[in-house]
């Protein structure tokens, strides 16, 4: 994996949100795949990993935001972790996995990734968090590859296009976007190695 993409270990992440604002609304989903290759060079998706997240003090919230995604950040049934435990628990997960792979730090996979590398790292920001493993500005789009590939920006269709099934209902669940994005992502990028563009 360390030879593949300029030591980076890809690793895939979707968060759930109360809203467009990185630095004043609440982070409510974090999910990671972590993603692998075998010995004949090839993609899979690894471990995964997932926390509902309490919303930080002050968090603005959007209403038209939850009912978007389906969550209740206050239901009394929602089993949900505080901010900094959920980010530290994946940033020690992903520092595990990039050291077991050999790879120098992590680069984050998003469906328009911007939006999930910008939440992540204002979490960080608030916790404090230390050694946070991801690269501060680069990431992997899955909408742009999804494009490029498929002629498909929207993960749902993307998914289509690529055969890989995908659940409409369970959509918006960062586990479940998460892993489906895993899919589209390792589809991708074998596909590219099948038709010999890395070796």
């Amino acid at each position: 994996m360390a030879s593949r993409f300029r030591s980076f270990l890809p690793v895939v992440i979707d968060v759930e949100t109360g809203g467009f604002n990185a630095a004043t609304d609440a982070l409510l989903e974090i999910a990671i795949t972590v993603i692998e290759m075998d010995e004949s060079g090839f993609l899979h998706p690894g471990h995964s990993e997932s926390y509902h997240i309490k919303p930080f003090a002050g968090a603005n919230i959007e209403k038209a935001a939850i009912d978007f995604i389906g969550i209740d950040p206050f239901h009394p049934l929602r089993i949900a972790h505080d901010e900094e435990d959920a980010i530290n628990n994946i940033f020690r997960s992903v520092r595990k996995a990039v050291k077991s792979q050999g790879c120098s730090r992590a680069v984050l996979v998003g469906h328009n990734a911007a939006f999930d590398l910008n939440f992540v790292m204002a979490a960080a920001a608030r916790c404090d968090a230390k050694r946070n493993p991801f690269h501060p500005f680069s990431c992997f789009d899955t909408a742009t590859l999804g494009g490029l590939a498929y002629g498909q920006t929207v993960l749902a269709k993307a998914c289509a296009e690529a055969d890989i099934d995908f659940d409409k209902s369970e959509a918006h669940s960062a586990r479940y976007d998460t892993e489906k994005t895993a899919d589209l992502f390792c589809t991708i990028v074998n596909r590219w190695k099948d038709l010999g563009g890395w070796l």
